[in-house]
Parts: C-alpha cells; sequence; structure tokens
C-alpha cells in the first residue's frame, strides 16, 4: 500500500515530462522557387548560381565567336567535362555544374558547329559496343562505326580565390578568379582562353555544400 502513492508520482511526473519535452509541430516558412540568375536571399562570398550562370553564358558567347571553333570546314570535335578543370580556390564547389552547364549551352547554341564527346560516357559506349559486336543485342540503327570519336579539342581550366578578413569588424572579401582554356589534343597548343573574374564581400560568410 505504501508504493501506490509513491507510483502515482513516478507516473506523473513522466508525463508531465513527456509533456515538456512535446516536439513543435507549427509550420515554418513554406519553400519558394527563385530565379537562379539572381542574387538569393543566402548569400556569402563564394560561388554562387548567378555566377556560374553569368560566366558560362559569358564563356558560350565568346567560344561561338572564334573561327577556329565555330566556323571550321570540318566541325571539330570538343570534348568538355571537368576531368582537367581543378578547383584550387577554397569555396566548396561542385565544378560539374560549370562545365555541365557550358557544354549543354554550347551543343545546343553550336547547331553542328562543333561536335561534343561525351568521354565521361565511354564506358558505357564501349560496354554496348562489346554487346553488339558479340551478337548478344542485335546492331540497332545506326552504322557501325570503327571505333568512338576522339578529340580534337577539350576543356582545360582553374578556379583560384584569395581571401582577406578584417579582424576588427569581421568582415570578409573574396576574389575568385576562373580560368577557362580549350587545348588542341594533338599539339597542346591552347586555342582559346577566357576568364571570368569577380570580388564579393560579407560581414559573415555562409556554408556551401
Amino acid at each position: 500500500m505504501r508504493r501506490l502513492p509513491a507510483l502515482a508520482f513516478v507516473t506523473f511526473a513522466g508525463l508531465a515530462l513527456a509533456a515538456c519535452q512535446s516536439v513543435d509541430n507549427t509550420a515554418g516558412s513554406p519553400s519558394v522557387y527563385i530565379d537562379p540568375g539572381s542574387v538569393g536571399p543566402v548569400k556569402g562570398v563564394g560561388i554562387e548560381s548567378q555566377d556560374i550562370i553569368g560566366m558560362t553564358d559569358q564563356m558560350m558567347r565568346d567560344m561561338l565567336s572564334q573561327p577556329r571553333l565555330a566556323n571550321a570546314q570540318v566541325p571539330p570535335n570538343v570534348i568538355i567535362d571537368s576531368e582537367y578543370f581543378y578547383n584550387e580556390s577554397s569555396s566548396r564547389l561542385n565544378k560539374n555544374s560549370i562545365t555541365d552547364r557550358l557544354r549543354v549551352g554550347l551543343n545546343r547554341a553550336a547547331s553542328g558547329r562543333m561536335q561534343f564527346v561525351g568521354r565521361n560516357y565511354a564506358d558505357m559506349v564501349a560496354k554496348e559496343r562489346e554487346l553488339k559486336r558479340q551478337g548478344v543485342v542485335d546492331k540497332a540503327t545506326l552504322p557501325a562505326a570503327r571505333a568512338p570519336k576522339g578529340g580534337d579539342y577539350r576543356l582545360g581550366g582553374r578556379i583560384t580565390s584569395l581571401d582577406s578578413r578584417d579582424p576588427k569588424t569581421g568582415m570578409m572579401q573574396r576574389y575568385n578568379q576562373i580560368v577557362f582554356e580549350m587545348v588542341d589534343l594533338e599539339t597542346s597548343e591552347i586555342v582559346w582562353s577566357g576568364i571570368y573574374e569577380f570580388a564579393k564581400a560579407a560581414q559573415d560568410d555562409i556554408i556551401y555544400r
């Protein structure tokens, strides 16, 4: 009989504690679509969507104005991926977001003046070619090629940055420099170069993922 009040107290305390630990399910701010070409509500000193769109549009226009790339008698085979596009900056960045947008934009705008080689798909192509030649699958509709396309030119480049911070105010500044270069895959000649640079300052940097 002496245990009943104690048990009741423990039960009451447990219920009270559970009530105090209840999760607040109040709805937060709903997600909204924003223009990726404009500065969003979350901004820092690193490379952001509006920078990627601005730099790839500029590089695309510049490459299309180069006769050696866009007006050759025989359209050159071009490789544009992030294999030789190095990020040596202090910004955390997926390089593919730059090279993918540049390749897609160029492929659409070039309209056959350049031919694009998907070297990143080489393994996929090799497997399918092997299945066809072994007779595992039929020959499909396109004529067989003696070998996959080789590249005439390939994109290289480098992303670098220079950071500075005012210890009195905490203000941070970053200079970003992105260099694009198109390299002749027979002679190593750089047949085209482009540079995109900008600097940003902010009281506090943000986390990029």
